[in-house]
């Protein structure tokens, strides 16, 4: 058993009333667009767009918005060129953090991404300052309400998981991003109901700061998650069990 950051279960929490649906899909399509554009259209081929794919569907994305995207980045339908960037920044307290975005405006993108880490307290970093502190991992969580932790111990690691980290209110499974769609498929056939699936940045250590720190953090990761072009925020924040943002 290991625990990294509780932020996947307060992201969860705060992921419907934060995020507009629409918002949701606009950020999703974006990555199915780029996914199909760089390996192609057939998802048995491109890992890539297949867990871009399970991501829509996760989001209830009908299947039509998820063809229009696939065919927009094969060409076969008109669309808009996007960019694959990668922004690694200091938060409050000296926190890493790296922001993947989808443009189609570098410029553009860069000076809002700078703008809303000066207004949260962070800095843009240099090139490898803090990319090497981050894993890719698969992150599958679960009501620990609903399920016993032993269960779903037993069930991911037969299914090839990682991991398994109590995350207080959720259960989280940690998988290799290769293993990823596998795990999630093994364990919904063994009838567990996931919260959240996704490949997200896992820092190896994590760094504890005081509340209010944590809290401006926290603040500047949720601005920047709702920038249009963001696609995910990482960080190796320690968020302690049970901290509450809007105590």
């Amino acid at each position: 058993m290991s625990g990294h950051s509780k932020w996947a279960s307060i992201k969860h929490k705060k992921g419907t009333a934060d995020a507009k649906r629409g918002q949701l899909f606009t950020k999703i399509i974006k990555e199915i667009s780029v996914a199909a554009r760089m390996g192609g259209g057939d998802p048995e081929g491109n890992p890539h767009l297949r867990t871009a794919m399970l991501k829509a569907k996760i989001a209830n994305m009908p299947k039509d918005n998820i063809d229009r995207a696939i065919k927009k980045g094969t060409g076969e339908l008109a669309g808009v060129s996007y960019s694959e960037l990668t922004y690694e920044a200091y938060g409050p307290g000296g926190v890493a953090v790296i922001v993947d975005i989808l443009t189609d405006n570098k410029n553009r993108a860069a000076s809002e991404i700078r703008h809303l880490l000066s207004r949260g307290g962070g800095s843009l970093g240099a090139s490898g300052s803090v990319a090497y502190l981050f894993k890719r991992k698969g992150i599958i969580t679960y009501d620990s309400s609903a399920y016993k932790e032993d269960d779903i111990l037993a069930a991911a690691l037969e299914a090839g998981a990682e991991d398994v980290a109590n995350a207080g209110d959720a259960i989280e499974v940690l998988t290799d991003p290769e293993s990823f769609e596998q795990v999630l498929e093994a364990m919904q056939k063994a009838n567990f109901k996931h919260l959240n699936a996704e490949v997200a940045r896992i820092a190896d250590v994590q760094v504890s700061l005081s509340p209010d720190k944590t809290k401006q953090v926290l603040r500047l990761i949720e601005a920047l998650e709702e920038h249009e072009d963001v696609q995910s925020v990482s960080s190796n924040l320690d968020i302690p069990e049970g901290f509450q943002l809007d105590e």
